[in-house]
């Protein structure tokens, strides 16, 4: 796939633009960001920009919890074999031991920094999700775990004195010189675009979801750093693999809420429009299968049924129990008049979580020096083609660590004074006619819903490529004004990605399933498939 696009985004020239200096700089502000910047050495200065508000982001919103080892019952080998299975063979071991054995340590730091886990007889309460063997899941606020852990995280970071946050700042790509990363462009209302230089850059946008019509993500997740680490020129991998969430609040004209795995872990069951408790008939784990198997199954049984959702079903088990450990989803659905405890709740899969991103070591290192990675904008070689519920938290948490002390020990080995290089990308010309924005995006979300979702063929890839071809034609090459602009632009080059790695990869493993090749292929497709912009 030949390189599209240009580098850099907007113009720019280091004679006209203001310019701020740091020894580390930390893009995105969610659990991998934040914790990062907690490794950072003292001494050095750090900032944190985030597109929107600090809360805003994927782990803000996550309901779950945090997977790890925490009862005598348990052990690592258990964890570690749930990872493996559910990751259709494409996990990376080594990593993988890794980041359940540091799960319990890291966990306690949480606790340590003040998160309130829950509590059942004054130990941490352990839950169960799809695709694990044991209880393991550590939850807070009965299902909004991400909530409280991000409190905990931001109170702890504001009494670092070497923390300093842009918020409402967007970043347009990362400046490159002599083939490393010397920090970043960025743009905000108040200051227009600002030249930051940084002795080591650490990359923690987060996903992907907004590509996709259906998806559990806020607004910001629309694939930035994918496409800023894709056009400096750093390998991304695995970009077949959205994990699509089975249970999404399905009510037209209403947001698209995630409703916790944890429900099923509960005992909550999946039926069809006419009650059919249907699991079972797919899988013997019946609703703890992993997510993608269960995603699969519900689109089949939409399918058969020619009806647009199944229902989650609590109103077998306990009322108190149920409205205790779920309040934040009991309060949602009440709003559409919905009382979880008796009434049936309309759910489908949506977009949730990309496996797929920059590749990284063990450390956190990009393929580009000066630039590290954490969190869900990385393929680190822990999920494989199908993340384990709740090891996405856990994954933020290790690798933020791991690439905050990298990058730190980076940063204090430089002695030089900062110093403004010779970069620079004049403007172009440009087309006379106006983009509407809004409506290429809408049709891209659309598109990758229908050809790039759940089931995919040959046929609905090859036009989906086409189709993404025809608007990168006229929209990459153009330098735009607004983060609207540059998302769609971002978008439109993640996507086309995503499309190209479906399209070759032809087996079906893991989240990522091809009509046309049905079977999983370890012969020819046990294998990762990766991009760069100069290859």
């Amino acid at each position: 796939m030949r390189p599209f696009g240009r580098r850099y985004l907007v113009p720019f020239h280091p004679k006209r633009v203001p310019h701020h200096f740091t020894d580390v700089l930390i893009i995105g502000g969610g659990l991998a960001g934040l914790r990062a910047a907690m490794a950072i050495d003292p001494s050095l200065q750090t900032l944190v920009i985030t597109k929107q508000a600090l809360q805003q982001s994927n782990s803000q919103y996550a309901q779950g919890g945090i997977a790890g080892v925490m009862d005598p019952e348990d052990n690592f080998d258990n964890h570690v074999a749930d990872t493996l299975r559910a990751g259709g063979e494409l996990c990376d071991r080594a990593v993988v031991e890794m980041v359940v054995r540091e799960a319990p340590r890291r966990i306690q730091e949480l606790i340590a920094w003040g998160a309130r886990f829950d509590l059942e007889a004054g130990t941490l309460a352990l839950g169960r999700e799809g695709g694990h063997s044991h209880d393991r899941i550590v939850h807070a606020l009965g299902d909004s775990t991400g909530r409280e852990v991000m409190r905990a995280v931001i109170e702890r970071t504001k009494q670092l004195q070497n923390i300093d946050n842009w918020s409402d700042t967007f970043t347009l790509d990362l400046l490159t010189f002599e083939g490393a990363v010397r920090g970043a462009l960025v743009w905000n209302p108040k200051h227009g675009k600002t030249l930051v230089w940084a002795k080591q850059t650490i990359l923690c946008t987060g996903g992907a979801g907004q590509l996709y019509r259906e998806t559990t993500n806020p607004d910001v997740a629309t694939g930035d750093g994918h496409a800023i680490a894709y056009r400096a020129g750093a390998e991304l991998r695995d970009m077949e693999f959205m994990q699509f969430h089975p249970t999404v609040l399905y009510i037209a004209g209403s947001s698209r809420n995630l409703i916790t795995e944890a429900m099923r872990g509960e005992g909550a069951y999946l039926v069809d429009r006419s009650g059919t408790r249907f699991m079972f008939d797919y899988d013997s784990r019946g609703e703890l299968a992993p997510r993608d198997v269960v995603s699969q199954s519900i689109q089949r049984q939409m399918e058969k049924t020619r009806h647009p959702n199944v229902y989650l079903d609590l109103s077998h088990l306990d009322p108190e129990r149920v409205r205790t450990r779920f309040p934040g989803i009991a309060a949602c659905c009440a709003e559409f008049g919905i009382d979880i405890t008796k009434d049936r709740i309309p759910v489908r899969p949506g977009a949730h979580y990309m496996m797929g991103g920059v590749t990284v070591d063990m450390q956190g290192r990009t393929t580009i020096p000066g630039l590290w990675a954490a969190g869900e904008v990385t393929s680190t070689g822990l999920h494989g083609a199908n993340r384990l519920a709740s090891n996405s938290l856990l994954e933020g948490l290790v690798y933020g660590a791991h690439a905050g002390e990298g990058a730190s020990a980076e940063a204090l080995k430089v002695t030089d004074d900062f110093r403004v290089l010779p970069i620079d990308n004049p403007p172009q010309e440009q087309a006379a006619d106006l983009l509407d924005i809004a409506d290429i995006r809408n049709s891209l979300k659309s598109l990758m819903w229908h050809s790039v979702g759940v089931r995919r063929d040959h046929a609905g890839l090859d036009d989906a490529a086409e189709t993404i071809d025809r608007w990168c034609g006229y929209a990459l090459n153009r330098q735009l004004t607004s983060p609207q602009g540059w998302e769609l632009q971002n978008m439109l080059t993640i996507a086309r990605l995503m499309v190209d790695a479906a399209l070759r990869r032809e087996e079906s493993r893991g989240t990522h399933l091809r009509l046309d090749f049905p079977q999983l292929d370890d012969a020819h497709w046990r294998k990762h498939i990766d991009f760069r912009r100069d290859s």
